[in-house]
C-alpha cells in the first residue's frame, strides 16, 4: 500500500560538497528535504527510491559517487557507488535524519512501456506502507548553455509535467513520449511513469502539490509531494 510519493531531481550539486563555498543549490535542496520530511511524516514501514539509470535493477550499494563528480574523498571502483539518482537520494535522506528501512532500484532511462509498467506494479502490490521517492529531472536543453543546448520543444514538454505532478495526472504522466524525451535528455521520464503506474490501483494522490518547478541551470528541476487517498 502506497501512503505518499514524492519527486525529487539528482543533479550532483545537490551533494553539498560538491558546492564548494556558494552552495547555488540551496533553495533546491531545501525543498527536496521538505518532500522527504512529508514523506517520513506518514510513518512507512518503507521508503522505496527509484531513479533513472542506464540499466535497470535493485541497488544495495552505500557509497555516494562523491568524487565521480569532482569531490574529494577516497577513490572507489564504480561497482561499489550508488548510480547518482540513489546517491543524491541517499543525500536527501541522510540529511533529514530519517532511519527507517530503505530500498533503492535503478529504472532504465529508455525503459519501455512494459518495462516501467512492471516495476510500477511490483511496488503497488506490496503489503507493506511504503513511500514512494521517485529521482528524476526534467529537460536538458531549456537554454544556450543548457547541457544539450536550446530546443524549444522542451518548454511544452515541461509544462506537461509540470501540470501532471501539480494535478495529480497518473494518465498524463504515462503519455510522456519516449522519443522526445530521450531527444530533450528529460532523465526522468521512465522513473515518472514507474510512479503513474505504481499508483494505478489506488484511489490518486489527495492534494498534489508542487514545491519547486525551475530551470536554474538550463535543466528542469521538479519537486513534488502526492499523498495517496489510502492513507
Amino acid at each position: 500500500m502506497i501512503v505518499a510519493t514524492a519527486v525529487c531531481p539528482h543533479p550532483p550539486l545537490l551533494i553539498r560538497e560538491l558546492g564548494g563555498g556558494q552552495d547555488v543549490a540551496a533553495e533546491l535542496r531545501k525543498e527536496c528535504e521538505s518532500a522527504l520530511e512529508a514523506l517520513a511524516a506518514h510513518s512507512p514501514d518503507v521508503l522505496v527510491v527509484i531513479g533513472g539509470h542506464d540499466s535497470s535493477g535493485e541497488h544495495t550499494e552505500r557509497l555516494v559517487p562523491v568524487r565521480e563528480f569532482g569531490g574529494t574523498g577516497e577513490r572507489v571502483s564504480r561497482e561499489r557507488t550508488l548510480p547518482l539518482s540513489l546517491g543524491v537520494a541517499r543525500r536527501l535522506i541522510e540529511s533529514v535524519g530519517y532511519r527507517g528501512r530503505v530500498e533503492t532500484a535503478t529504472v532504465a532511462w529508455d525503459a519501455s512501456a512494459d518495462e516501467v509498467e512492471a516495476l510500477g506494479r511490483r511496488v503497488a502490490d506490496r503489503t507493506e506502507r511504503v513511500a514512494l521517492l521517485v529521482m528524476g529531472d526534467g529537460s536538458a536543453r531549456r537554454g544556450t548553455r543548457a547541457p544539450g543546448h536550446l530546443d524549444e520543444r522542451a518548454f511544452g514538454f515541461d509544462e506537461e509535467v509540470r501540470r501532471c505532478l501539480s494535478e495529480g495526472d497518473r494518465a498524463g504522466l504515462l503519455r510522456l513520449d519516449p522519443d522526445l524525451a530521450a531527444d530533450l535528455m528529460a532523465a526522468g521520464r521512465a522513473a515518472f511513469q514507474v510512479m503513474a503506474h505504481a499508483l494505478a490501483s489506488t484511489g490518486g494522490p489527495v492534494g498534489p502539490k508542487v514545491l519547486y518547478a525551475d530551470d536554474p541551470f538550463g535543466v528542469m528541476y521538479f519537486v513534488a509531494v502526492w499523498p495517496c487517498d489510502s492513507f
